[in-house]
């Protein structure tokens, strides 16, 4: 053995060494009680999984398999030390399944979609470069709808993608389409959505049903003439592209929609948003002064109104434009009330900005809620959000709503919140709806989001420890001339009523802190829950450090004791930093 290989296994036994002298008194008890003379066999390992770990399902044969992998630790069984080990190790990670284990043969509108807002961004919505990469990062992360904005080249012959009277700089849409082909299945076997933001003239849109035809060839998803009474289910659309945008109409009459009030370039950045820090804003209701009028106020244009046969308007339609769109957009003419309104012969996507919705919940939540049952619904940024930040993404699942559209460039709180969501059903980017959220009761009545509901369920989380900050921070990082101060947030997001934060006690010092801290979360709509985690380091004088951070969904996560890996500000998994926790249900 080369002594660089001797060191290397010198420090890391020395590492588990540290840990194992600091183990919570539980960890160590736990070990006395289902081991025999310091040693856990695969019977008494198995007993552990089942009792504590609540693996019902769990074989003498699984846990003799565990064994084997730490036999170089001890070879009879478990000691403290491997035991240990294997706590904080990937076999035990705290999500039920890596894999797909929804039910995926319902309509796309039954599930909630990893959904991108301007994919093809690099920075802030103002005057970042526009390019393929961002869209490349989004499918590599499971994103399953990618946003182009599509708008005629400089000499007009031509087909760009870019964010419209802004100082972006355009990329080709062929590039961007054939980044997608090359890229959309390395994460997920699911179908994905192309939402397209159409300004263009029917030649051009003719132009662009050419692209896309030639680009995709039979990975393309076309329905038939007649217009969907049901989406399609995302099972029947493995490996296959959709395309959704509004209807083709005149070009001309596009052009004379005024500007909106607000459009991106006259919008300052509100104060309170920063780079990562900013908590996620709470769910609320905004009065509905004039359903109309907030309706017209669309922050980016992008929805046109539905289709109503106009004979006129359909003289200049692309017509293989328009037999490419699977998933039809618009608006209906009239307020709010008729946007909900569920047509039982077809079905369409409304897009809302995330203002709209909120001005909507206050008088139409029940009917939202209705409308994606069988339709969908995307919300999307406020024009404001220059800096490419996000909003809440709770204000629309709570509602039914599938295409919660996220500036995925970004990061902070509210992109943790979604990339935890996404987690689940293996990271496929598609999770099944709650069944309350699509299901009618006896009296034809459906789910209140206003309504406080009893407490179905408590969740108690116990922070044991944390380890991994030595091996992935410079020894400076957090504190130039002594070890960090760490404490951790817990807390949970989800219907107003559960949501809320809690705090560990600060540990000064300690490279390998050691809370051994519990917390209840009652629930009284745990399935639309998600655990967020978060570690930070105090200072005195200046902003505290940020030290990793994680979102689960509640409905995904084991009961038992685990290893929590955290990730950094872009969601990234660190490679050494996780936590030791322990989830209870009662």
């Amino acid at each position: 053995m080369s002594k660089q290989t001797y060191r290397v296994c010198f420090c890391f036994h020395r590492r588990f060494r540290l840990a194992v002298t600091e183990a919570p008194a539980e960890i160590k008890d736990l070990f006395s009680q289902y081991s025999e003379n310091g040693i856990m066999n695969a019977d008494r390992l198995r007993n552990f999984l089942i009792e504590v770990q609540k693996q019902e399902k769990v074989t003498e044969s699984d846990a003799q398999s565990i064994i084997d992998q730490l036999r170089h630790i001890h070879r009879k069984g478990l000691n403290l030390e491997a035991f240990f080990k294997y706590l904080f190790s990937d076999s035990n990670l705290p999500l039920q399944s890596p894999t797909v284990h929804h039910d995926m043969n319902a309509p796309l509108s039954h599930y909630f979609i990893y959904t991108g807002h301007n994919s093809y961004l690099t920075g802030n919505q103002l005057s970042s470069d526009c390019s393929d990469v961002p869209i490349k990062q989004a499918l590599e992360r499971g994103v399953r709808v990618i946003e182009l904005d599509i708008w005629p080249n400089a000499a007009k012959d031509n087909v760009d993608v870019l964010h419209g009277r802004t100082l972006t700089t355009p990329v080709e849409l062929l590039k961007c389409l054939k980044c997608i082909k090359e890229h959309a299945f390395t994460a997920s076997e699911y179908p994905v959505v192309i939402t397209l933001e159409d300004h263009l003239t029917p030649d051009l849109q003719a132009k662009v049903a050419q692209m896309v035809t030639q680009t995709f060839e039979d990975i393309l998803f076309t329905p038939g003439p007649e217009s969907l009474k049901q989406f399609p289910s995302p099972e029947s659309l493995k490996r296959r592209i959709i395309i959704s945008t509004k209807p083709p109409k005149e070009y001309l009459e596009a052009k004379e929609v005024k500007e909106k009030e607000n459009d991106p370039q006259k919008e300052k950045v509100s104060g309170d948003e920063t780079a990562w820090g900013e908590e996620v804003t709470h769910q609320k209701s905004m009065s509905v002064s004039d359903d109309k009028h907030d309706l017209d106020e669309e922050d980016h244009n992008e929805e046109e109104d539905l289709d109503n046969g106009d004979t006129k308007s359909q003289q200049h339609e692309a017509p293989e434009y328009k037999r490419l769109i699977t998933i039809h957009a618009g608006k209906p003419k009239g307020g709010l009330q008729e946007c909900f309104k569920v047509d039982p012969d077809k079905v369409r996507r409304l897009s809302l900005s995330e203002q709209q919705l909120e001005k909507a919940i206050a008088t139409y939540g029940k009917e939202i809620v209705r409308f994606t049952q069988r339709n969908i619904l995307r919300v999307y940024p406020k024009g404001t959000r220059i800096d490419s930040s996000n909003y809440n993404p709770l204000i629309g699942w709570t509602h039914g709503a599938q295409m919660v559209a996220f500036n995925m460039q970004g990061h902070g709180r509210s992109l943790w919140l979604m990339q935890g969501m996404f987690r689940a059903n293996g990271g496929c980017g598609y999770v099944k709806k709650p069944d309350f959220l699509l299901k009618t009761d006896p009296h034809n009545e459906v789910f209140d989001p206003k309504v406080k509901l009893p407490v179905k369920k408590t969740l108690k989380v116990t922070v044991y420890m944390g380890e991994g900050w030595y091996y992935d921070f410079r020894h400076t990082h957090f504190d130039a001339y002594s070890p960090p101060d760490f404490y951790a947030r817990v807390a949970i997001a989800g219907v107003s009523a559960d949501t809320v934060m809690k705090k560990t006690k600060t540990l000064e010092d300690n490279w390998v802190p050691t809370w051994n801290e519990e917390f209840e979360f009652p629930l009284t709509v745990p399935e639309l829950a998600l655990l967020r985690i978060e570690v930070h380091e105090y200072d005195m004088s200046e902003k505290d450090d940020f030290g990793g951070q994680t979102c689960i969904p509640v409905s995904e996560l084991r009961s038992g004791i685990r290893a929590v890996p955290l990730h950094n500000e872009k969601g990234e998994k660190y490679t050494s930093v996780k936590l030791l926790m322990r989830f209870e249900y009662f």
